[in-house]
């Protein structure tokens, strides 16, 4: 069952870095924030090379596939919500590109339009 959360990057955390048997291991976590009407905040953690091709950035909108697990140590239980994926957009879609700013020219050409509309 394949699942993924859509939201926008509001905080990403320190990449964190260790040894372990397998040799180095590092990973980032970063929270999205949903936008449901009661919105939710999530944390998720990506792991190796996964970092690098995210290239997470404040603000952008993701559609994130996860995996979720729980584990067990010293009679507490401990649960990781892993992004395997990203994908850019609400909806899966790269970000499109901002908007030009606008000259001061552009922003009165319709000024001298005569239009019919009562408004």
């Amino acid at each position: 069952m394949p699942l993924t959360v859509t939201g926008t990057v509001i905080r990403i955390l320190p990449e964190v870095t260790g040894q372990g048997r397998n040799g180095t291991w590092r990973k980032r976590e970063f929270v999205i924030e949903t936008g449901d009407q009661y919105p939710k905040q999530i944390c998720m953690v990506q792991w190796g090379d996964e970092i690098d091709a995210a290239a997470l950035r404040d603000g952008e909108a993701v559609t994130a596939h996860i995996d979720i697990a729980s584990r067990e140590y010293n009679g507490k239980w401990y649960t990781d919500v892993k992004a395997w994926k990203i994908e850019r957009g609400a909806d899966g879609d790269e970000v499109p590109a901002p908007l030009p700013a606008k000259k001061k020219a552009d922003l009165n050409e319709f000024d001298s339009v005569d239009d019919d509309l009562p408004f």
